[in-house]
């Protein structure tokens, strides 16, 4: 197959022979690079480089944007078929631009994420792309514009290689369709690439693309961002624009292989735009000053699930290093004023209640071409249960808990809250939330509890929460933690994120990488 032979040398050089010197060469003369200098990276290290080293290798010709893309299509040639995290794939428009980058670099006319590749989750979309949400109902649903992300990364330069899987309509805390398959972690092959921006977060665990976007409903960043390793910021409401009709508890966010490339990639996505509920830009450092002195509350998922033993050992890894920062770590108590098996109908409250229920409703006849899990939540949006006094009640719910939060936290003194995002890293890849299953600890959890630590954060909208890996599981899966701030306080959040960063193991380097074990 194609990219076999760079495959199996790891050398750059034998792919350029391979395509017949299509683009690399002609790029690489155009660009005045060294071809031994562009040679001396393998594939993985090109395709798994991130966008803050790039770009200064861009600058100084020593690398070409098409180099990359190349090494990433090799890559895609070699695991998607494992880890099944694209729907579609934009290689020939993405030489195109990634060829426009050069001439870019050339002329001195780079702009802020020239030539970086992004995955675009099956949501952002292009004009004349296929957005299908996971769904054999809307498999033919091309559109006819393109969305305020993706016209955002265009002017900015980047470069839209693929498109990523999504669990269907986003419902699922991980990501299998029947439409487009299971897709699977490549850290190990066994368990979940979360969800719903699960396509994402496994494309950059595979190498498959420098920089990806996701969107957050109910821990769609966060979660993926978890079991694959990366970073992953949920901005507060109106931070990202967005013409969802659920803007009180979604948004747009970025995933990515480092704090700083998420940073680039959450600055060049905010902003102005048509949506009306789109805050002013707020341009996020690349630096912060040490987090010294400050004080951070821990709670283990707010008491609401049992914590397996090594998301605990990972939660205290995280605690000895913020304290090593000269942070002061205490554990707090907050009763949430509600439990983990009450997490789905509070979901469909304030999911359902609102514009969602009618659109979701009003698929109701098409059950039976839908997954189980997606056909559950159809069928109740079209219930007539949903409405006014469903929508009041949760409105009851999340201003108690407001209320809790900061006066356990924020209002004592706390510059954020950290914890767990999973109370588990080994949840299977096709797990369905309408069936459940999942144990932890030995102990039964309701089927839609895997989302129980990262939904109130959605429910309290408002607050901005970065996910960090943390560590491996005793079975090769990374463990995320969130970084909570307070209503709008992103600066908070990404100095803790930053911080972290500059003393935790690098993942994707050294025996930290994924090995796809566990092959189906």
């Amino acid at each position: 197959m194609p990219g076999d032979d760079l495959i199996n040398s790891g050398n750059i050089v034998n792919r350029r022979q391979f395509v017949g010197g299509l683009m690399a060469t002609s790029a690489i003369a155009g660009l005045g690079v060294s071809p031994s200098f562009a040679a001396s990276f393998s594939q993985n290290e090109l395709a798994y480089m991130t966008a803050s080293e790039l770009l200064p290798l861009y600058k100084s010709r020593k690398l070409s944007p098409v180099e990359v893309l190349e090494a990433q299509i090799a890559q895609y040639e070699a695991v998607n078929d494992k880890v099944n995290c694209v729907t579609y794939t934009h290689f020939d428009a993405a030489l195109t631009a990634a060829k426009e980058s050069e001439n870019r670099w050339m002329n001195g006319t780079a702009r802020s994420l020239e030539g970086i590749t992004v995955g675009v989750k099956d949501e952002h979309h292009d004009e004349g792309w296929i957005v299908t949400q996971g769904s054999a109902v809307l498999k033919d649903n091309k559109m006819d514009h393109a969305d305020t992300i993706v016209r955002h990364l265009k002017e900015a330069g980047a470069v839209l290689s693929i498109q990523t899987t999504v669990p269907e309509f986003y419902l699922n805390g991980v990501t299998w369709s029947r439409l487009w398959g299971v897709s699977r972690c490549p850290w190990n092959l066994k368990y979940a690439v979360g969800g719903s921006s699960g396509g994402s977060g496994g494309a950059l665990a595979a190498g498959l693309c420098t920089i990806a976007t996701g969107s957050d409903m109910g821990g769609s960043v966060r979660i993926p961002a978890a079991f694959n390793g990366v970073y992953g910021f949920k901005p507060p409401a109106g931070r990202v624009a967005s013409n969802s009709p659920l803007l009180y508890i979604a948004g747009t966010g970025p995933l990515a292989r480092s704090f700083k490339d998420m940073a680039m990639l959450q600055n060049n996505m905010a902003g102005q735009a048509y949506e009306p509920a789109t805050l002013p830009p707020l341009e996020m450092p690349l630096e912060y000053p040490d987090i010294r002195g400050m004080r951070i509350a821990y709670t283990p998922g707010l008491g609401l699930l049992p914590l397996h033993a090594d998301t605990r050992t990972a939660m205290q890894i995280g605690i000895e290093r913020f304290e090593s920062l000269g942070a002061t770590v205490e554990e707090v108590e907050i009763d949430p004023g509600f439990v983990a098996d009450e997490i789905a109908d509070i979901f469909k409250n304030f999911g359902l209640s609102g514009p969602l229920g009618p659109e979701l409703g009003g698929m109701a006849d098409q059950v039976d071409i839908m997954t189980p899990y997606a056909a559950s939540v159809v069928k109740a949006a079209g219930s007539g249960k949903y409405g006014p006094e469903k929508m009041a009640a949760y409105e009851g719910i999340i201003k108690e808990f407001y209320r809790r939060v900061y006066e356990g936290v924020f209002n004592n003194g706390f510059d954020a809250l950290i914890s767990p995002t999973l109370a588990t890293p080994h949840v299977p890849a096709d797990y369905d939330l309408s069936v459940g299953g999942l144990e932890i600890e030995g102990q039964k959890i309701h089927p839609f509890a895997l989302l129980a630590f990262t939904i109130p954060w959605n429910m309290l909208n408002w607050c901005p929460v970065v996910n960090v890996p943390v560590s491996l599981s005793s079975e090769g899966m990374p463990i995320g933690m969130q970084i909570i701030g307070q209503s709008y306080d992103d600066m908070a959040v990404f100095r803790i994120a930053h911080a972290y960063e500059k003393i935790a193991p690098r993942m994707f380097s050294g025996e930290l990488m994924p090995d796809y074990r566990n092959p189906a």
